[in-house]
């Protein structure tokens, strides 16, 4: 539903749009506010205007140059239109528009100024023709142009997950200076004069100094390489709000018990710390640290949690990082400068909300002469946003969610232990090994082998064997070795020497696995 309405029309300009003769210069619009994420009749892109005539459900032609009016020339693909929406007989082909949302206006204007042949796809209701979608196609009205298509889409897409911008004036001080990835400058400028409003404010303005950069004259060919890098890089992420939708925690559950058997009291706090989200619709103030021995399903943990949130995720294995400025990136004044390791994360993901899980945050290499990299994630974890070296702009992070891994607590400063809610991961009982063992690590082995679970056959002492093997080994890593071992001897057997299926007992496992 609309929030505001801001009325432009005057009343000469209503009294003088009544006629065949109108004049298309005039601003006829509403401009009304909404947060629709999915278009419809009921919530349309615009209302035109259906006075001259009844228009079909999908109608073609252009919008006029915003200099000469804001209305649309239903051409229906047969005859050309003027910049003002006119025949070259002088007809007059105009619908005006009588209503826009305020997000799709620079997009409007875009459209009008390039004069891109599009198809309308609306409704007529007694408040006009509600547009709900519109594809660029060729001037004949018959064919999708499939590169510039492309293109609008991605822009809708942006537009219609976006807020409406504000009317706010910007900062004296930030004023001084003045799915389709976009790849080349024009695409990127395009961009920009579409739904520059998408940004963030900040980067609003940021994008302004890097084009001003990229024209510039005066740069040395790398540092426009840089520029343009930076800018793509920033333009192809969604930036999304800091709005979140509730859980289910009776999914969420259900998404915890798939992953991994028994470990019920760390499932039971994972939910405590993320079911926060059903009341304050925004993430929680700590991020997870799941802390434990190697192999007990930490990882598959984290993974759990951006099902749950219903968020991409990225990863960052903290073992291969042995400098800071691998998360930070480097200045653009060196020749091989790169964005960090968090930017590059929000580009893969192509979203500003994300779940980031940290590998092995204990694995970090303290002894770097740049300090121990995992410090530089601090500013990430506080959520009031980071500066990238290479981009040189603050990144907002209020959308991500860190899930750390770690094997040894002790190894992690307190700065930033003190950034998450700590989760203490057990290892497993033996009674718990041996039905996972018989309930998820066989079955998962069999399956990937192509095996029925006849074929392959494991007594209650074959797994107490297996279990001895690996007394001395904590989580359940080895015994899907050893799960995969006896499958393969079964198949082999299978496969060599004809028998239908391989009972596995305790003392052709002990003679197989010891």
């Amino acid at each position: 539903m609309a929030d505001r309405i801001f009325d432009f029309n005057k009343a000469e300009n209503s009294n003088s749009s009544q006629g065949a003769g109108a004049d298309s210069s005039l601003v006829t619009w509403q401009i009304v506010e909404r947060d629709d994420k999915e278009l419809s009749a009921d919530c349309p892109i615009m209302i035109l205007s259906e006075e001259r005539e009844k228009l079909p459900k999908h109608a073609a032609g252009v919008f006029v140059n915003p200099v000469r009016g804001t209305s649309f020339a239903y051409t229906e693909g047969r005859v050309e239109a003027d910049v003002s929406g006119k025949d070259k007989d002088g007809r007059d082909l105009n619908h005006h528009i009588l209503e826009i949302d305020k997000r799709f206006i620079d997009l409007e204007k875009w459209l009008g100024e390039n004069h891109v042949s599009v198809r309308l796809t609306g409704e007529s209701r007694d408040e006009g023709y509600c547009v709900y979608k519109i594809r660029a196609v060729t001037p004949d009205g018959q064919n999708i142009q499939a590169d510039r298509d492309s293109f609008l889409q991605l822009i809708i897409d942006r537009l219609k997950e976006s807020k409406a911008p504000d009317d706010e004036e910007p900062d004296d001080e930030m004023t001084e200076t003045g799915h389709q990835d976009l790849r080349d400058i024009n695409s990127m400028l395009n961009f920009l004069a579409c739904a520059k409003n998408t940004l963030p404010r900040n980067m609003q303005y940021w994008a302004d100094r890097n084009i001003a950069l990229i024209r510039s004259k005066t740069i040395t060919p790398e540092e426009r390489r840089h520029a343009e890098r930076a800018l793509q890089m920033v333009l192809n992420i969604q930036w999304k709000g800091e709005y979140f939708a509730s859980i289910d925690p009776v999914r969420a559950r259900q998404i915890l018990d798939e992953e991994l058997y028994g470990l019920e009291r760390v499932k039971q706090r994972i939910m405590e710390t993320i079911i926060q989200i059903n009341r304050t619709h925004t993430l929680p103030a700590y991020g997870l640290l799941l802390a434990g021995p190697a192999g007990i399903g930490k990882s598959q943990l984290a993974y759990a949690v951006a099902r749950i949130l219903r968020l991409p995720w990225t990863s960052l294995d903290m073992s291969a990082i042995h400098d800071s400025e691998a998360l930070t990136g480097s200045p653009r004044v060196y020749a091989n400068a790169k964005a960090g390791r968090i930017m590059e994360a929000f580009t893969q993901s192509g979203s500003s909300n994300i779940v980031f899980i940290i590998n092995e945050l204990d694995k970090a290499d303290k002894n770097s002469i740049n300090g121990n990299p995992a410090d530089a994630l601090l500013t990430l974890l506080d959520n009031i946003g980071y500066t990238d070296n290479y981009i040189e702009c603050r990144i907002p992070t209020n959308g991500v969610y860190p899930v750390a891994t770690a094997n040894d607590k002790s190894r992690i400063s307190e700065p930033l232990m003190s950034r998450f809610a700590v989760i203490d991961i057990p290892d497993y009982t033996p009674d718990e090994k041996k039905i996972i063992f018989r309930k998820f690590s066989l079955p998962k082995v069999l399956r990937r082998m192509g095996m029925r679970p006849e074929e392959c056959v494991v007594e209650d002492r074959a797994i107490d064997v297996i279990l001895e093997k690996y007394r001395d080994q904590t989580g359940c890593r080895d015994l899907e070795q050893a799960a995969e071992h006896l499958a393969a001897n079964a198949l082999y057997r299978i496969e060599t020497t004809g028998v239908t299926d391989v009972t596995f007992d305790a003392h052709m496992t002990r003679r197989l696995i010891f």
